[in-house]
This record gives C-alpha cells, sequence and structure tokens, in this order.
C-alpha cells in the first residue's frame, strides 16, 4: 500500500474575484512547487478553499492536476466534507479521475462525533474506496480531536495509511508516531513549525501550506534530514519559521494567496467573506518573502 512522505504543499485553489477557477494559475503552481523540490501536491485542501467548491470545481482542479503533473510527484486529494456521506462522494471522484495516490479526509466540522463515531466515520470511507485514506486533525478549526487510540485502531484498517495532525500538540503528535511503529502508517505535520520535530521523532514528513510559498525551504528540511545533515535541516526550519507565523497576518487563507502573487504567480483571491489583507499587513508580507530572497521571484 503507498505511504506518504516527504514534503507535500497543501495548495491553494487560484480564483478570480467571480469564484471562477484560475486554470493556469492552478497549473503555475504545480510547476512552482514541483520545481521547488517537493515530493508530492495536495489539492482541495482547507488551503485549497474545497469548503467553497461546489462538485463541477472539485473535479476540473483534479483532472488539471492530474494532466499537468503527468507523473512527476504523486498527487493527494482531499476529501473533507461534513458527513459521511458527502466525505465518500468526493473521495470516489477522486478515484474515479486516476491518478490519486491518497485521499485526506478532516475530521467532520460544525459537528462533533465521538471517538466511536469517528471510527464508524473513516471506517466507511475507507471500506467505500481501493484508494488509501489520510486522517486529518486539525482540532483548533475543527473542535475534533482524533484520539492516540483512535489513530492505533484505524491504523490496522488496510486502506488508512497515514495522518496528518495539525493540532500543533507534539505531545500528541509524538503519540501518534510512537503507538504505530511496526504498523505501515505515517504521521505527517501539519504544522510547519514542527516538521523537523516530526522527522526526529520518527515522522513522516509534513503536508505545507508554505510549501507554496518556499517550496525549496520546506523541502530543503525534508531532503537535509534523510542526507544525515541534521544540523542544516533545524536551520531551514528556522528560516521558514517567519513564513508560517506570518500567516497570521490576515484571515486563513488569505496570506497564502497574497504570498503567491507578491512571488509573481497569479493566485487570484480569497473566497469571500474573507478580504484582503490590510496595507500594513501587506508590507510585513513583503519584508518577510524579501528575506526569503522570494519577493517577486517569478516576475
Amino acid at each position: 500500500m503507498f505511504q506518504p512522505k516527504g514534503i507535500i504543499p497543501a495548495l491553494v485553489t487560484p480564483m478570480d474575484r467571480s469564484g471562477n477557477l484560475l486554470e493556469d494559475g492552478l497549473r503555475e503552481v504545480i510547476d512552482y512547487t514541483i520545481e521547488g523540490g517537493v515530493h508530492g501536491v495536495f489539492v482541495l485542501g482547507s488551503t485549497g478553499e474545497i469548503y467553497g467548491l461546489d462538485t463541477k470545481q472539485k473535479q476540473r482542479v483534479l483532472e488539471i492536476t492530474v494532466d499537468h503533473v503527468a507523473g512527476r510527484v504523486p498527487i493527494y486529494a482531499g476529501a473533507s466534507e461534513i458527513t459521511t456521506k458527502d466525505c465518500i462522494q468526493t473521495t470516489q471522484l477522486a478515484e474515479s479521475i486516476g491518478g490519486i495516490s491518497a485521499v485526506s479526509v478532516l475530521t467532520p466540522y460544525f459537528i462533533t462525533p465521538n471517538q466511536e463515531e469517528l471510527k464508524e466515520h473513516y471506517k466507511a470511507i475507507a471500506g467505500s474506496t481501493n484508494l488509501p485514506i489520510i486522517l486529518y486533525g486539525n482540532d483548533e478549526k475543527t473542535n475534533v480531536s482524533i484520539s492516540p487510540d483512535t489513530a492505533v485502531e484505524l491504523a490496522d484498517v488496510e486502506n488508512i495509511v497515514a495522518i496528518k495532525d495539525s493540532s500543533g500538540d507534539m505531545s500528541k503528535m509524538g503519540e501518534y508516531i510512537r503507538r504505530t511503529q511496526g504498523k505501515d502508517f505515517s504521521v505527517l505535520a501539519g504544522r510547519d513549525t514542527l516538521i523537523f520535530g516530526n522527522l526526529c521523532y520518527g515522522g513522516s514528513g509534513g503536508i505545507a501550506s508554505t510549501g507554496n510559498v518556499a517550496p525549496a525551504i520546506v523541502a530543503g528540511i525534508y531532503d537535509a534530514y534523510i542526507a544525515g545533515e541534521f544540523e542544516k535541516s533545524r536551520e531551514l526550519q528556522y528560516k521558514l519559521a517567519p513564513l508560517r507565523l506570518a500567516f497570521g497576518l490576515g484571515s486563513f487563507p488569505v496570506v497564502m494567496k497574497e504570498a503567491l502573487n507578491l512571488v509573481g504567480i497569479n493566485a487570484g483571491v480569497t473566497l469571500g467573506p474573507i478580504n484582503e489583507m490590510s496595507p500594513q499587513n501587506r508590507e510585513k508580507l513583503i519584508q518577510v518573502l524579501k528575506d526569503l530572497n522570494l519577493y517577486q521571484v517569478r516576475v
């Protein structure tokens, strides 16, 4: 079964002010990240505003990604809906298109299932497809946590192959890693500031939104670590931190798109009700990009 590893950027979905997909912008983001050395691309995640896309748009994003990646790296797709039924529908859409290596499923949001309900939810999704499934926990956004006990049990399901942990809780991520040792199960950091920590503890890498903007730096954390260059890996993690922290300069996920626009890639705008960054915070973001030699690098 496929095992996720490395640095996988959670790509933005470029859109215009009317909410239409900017297809060439998506192709630009794909090329930019792959040229930067990432180990996969992930579309239709929360950074990709899956919650604001209709079924036709989701299908088109997947079709363009499969066509344009053309086998260069594995493709991951999000299927993060609220109900089990809708998660299955999006998972089967991804499977029907072909060329998708794995599907990531965020815990339900707005509703708050207990751990037994979460287990049933993920087992039903896994049973509906031949695709590998990645569990995704983001406690801050959903108020739903995947306990280590639940992760350990679900890791025994044949096609549940990994978990992305965006809790920011290194102790919990460490327990996911420790307690799934010996299983064919990957633990990926969802907090970009904890990629090095994930690797040191025995994890497999990260699904990182900063990989949209600084793919070479993020991929370098993983590549240096795998090469045994631990000090270099840590220094790259330090170098990345200001960019990740800068994502707090605006409402999620506007800063990722604005950063890409400032790099020179047409990422378009963020779906309402999220507005543009303030001029003051935009200047702060520009300075962070200049410090990383990324400002208008693609112009």
